[in-house]
């Protein structure tokens, strides 16, 4: 990947992929009218697609018609082409019984027919209140406005209309070169509360986090599916705001081939500056949900290495991360970083107390179980920050990760006491 890639997240990210067109439109989903509520993505040739999905047991409707379509592809090996993305918000179509599951294939049917294309070419995605079943007639009316309204400029609304407690939407894109030839990469994302995402892929064993990504590269299906599952690791299932993983997560990835580079093929160097490529996309995109998480004041970053794994410091971040005692530490820009060390302490990794270290921001507080007298003005000031940084040394290992939070405010509890009502 060429070291000029940068990512991108002004306006418009999705459809400045080549090929790809999208739209952003109302149909009275949300209850503050002309609200833009339905988001439709569509690809002008079929594209190869991957996608990975909550692990949460209550499933909602349309991660349940996802999986289930692209499972086929699976069993018999002859890969599904897809060629639009619908995404609404406002109902999550979430614990709807089995007329939720018909509203999510209707969602997709209505989507074929206005797009006049072939059946299970598309994907379905739900953002909103749980337990509520959709208005399919509005639902109907925004799909043929979107069929309408599709654009090559489109990506920008799209961003915005599956938007709910979000204050802003999420973009990101990027260019590199494939075998001498330019291919693109943009998505777009929401999420802002109930954000704990556990992504898993096909076959693996309220608010909610939703991810639409395009690419022209031509991928292979193994290598799409490898990629897709490594940058989802190292960017969505890294992102917390509240510990509560959602009944609709879901990232969809589409790669067009349009671009025509080589086949892009696991285990080569292009693979590697793919994947690299994609995971820049998407940890720019789960970032911005952190710092963009309900109440938040702060972007929260928190580094654990030295542990006996990747995936031992990976557990701790996260269990800092979900801490309501460290949160609200920050919000209130107090230095309390016992609370960091508690939640260490407790994630059930392994931890020797006497070989830990701690620094918040670039002042160390605590060095080989020790704590140190540290300036308290500066330790504060780091709490001021736009962005926080806790990191922490357990002196055992080569493991490390990085998680993405934020702090915990009273404006969290005012949208969460009302958000249904």
């Amino acid at each position: 990947m060429s070291d000029r890639s940068q990512i991108d997240t002004s306006p418009g990210a999705l459809t400045r992929v080549p090929g790809f067109r999208a739209a952003g439109v109302s149909c009275g989903l949300k209850e503050e009218s002309g609200q833009l509520d339905l988001a439709l993505l569509a690809c002008d040739r079929p594209a190869a697609a991957a996608a990975m999905f909550t692990t949460n047991a209550f499933k909602a409707a349309p991660v349940l018609y996802d999986m289930a379509l692209l499972s086929r592809s699976h069993i018999d090996m002859h890969p599904q082409p897809i060629q639009a993305v619908v995404i609404n918000a406002g109902v999550a179509n979430a614990c709807t019984g089995q007329g939720g599951l018909r509203d999510a294939e209707r969602m997709a049917r209505l989507t074929e027919a206005a797009l006049s294309l072939p059946a299970d070419s598309v994907l379905v995605m739900s953002t909103g209140v749980i337990g509520h079943r959709l208005p399919m007639d509005r639902v109907g009316a925004g799909i043929q406005a979107a069929a309408r309204s599709l654009s090559p400029t489109g990506g920008a609304d799209a961003a915005r209309a599956i938007m709910t407690t979000d204050l802003v939407p999420k973009e990101a894109f990027l260019q590199l070169e494939i075998g001498g030839v330019p291919v693109s990469i943009g998505g777009i994302a929401k999420g802002s509360g109930m954000i704990h995402p556990d992504l898993a892929p096909v076959g693996a064993p309220h608010a909610t986090m939703l991810s639409a990504i395009t690419t022209d590269a031509a991928v292979s299906p193994a290598a799409l599916d490898a990629a897709l599952a490594a940058a989802v690791d190292a960017s969505f299932n890294r992102v917390t705001v509240d510990g509560d993983t959602s009944t609709n997560d879901t990232v969809v990835l589409l790669a067009s081939g349009a671009a025509g580079n080589p086949m892009i093929e696991l285990g080569t160097r292009d693979y590697q500056n793919f994947e690299a490529a994609l995971t820049g996309v998407c940890r720019s995109l789960a970032i911005a949900i952190a710092r963009d998480g309900e109440g938040a004041t702060h972007l929260v970053e928190i580094v654990v290495r030295g542990a006996a794994s990747d995936a031992q410091a990976q557990r701790a971040a996260k269990t800092v991360a979900t801490s309501p005692l460290v949160k609200t530490a920050i919000f209130g820009a107090d230095p309390n970083w016992g609370r960091v060390l508690a939640a260490i302490g407790r994630s059930g990794v392994e931890v020797d107390p006497a070989r830990v270290s701690l620094w918040l921001g670039d002042v160390q507080l605590v060095a080989g179980g020790e704590p140190l007298s540290f300036d308290a003005a500066a330790a504060r000031a780091a709490l001021k920050a736009p962005k926080v940084r806790f990191s922490a040394d357990l002196g055992l290992g080569s493991g490390q990760a990085t998680v993405w939070t934020c702090d915990l405010s009273y404006t969290y509890v005012e949208i969460n006491a009302e958000y249904h009502t």
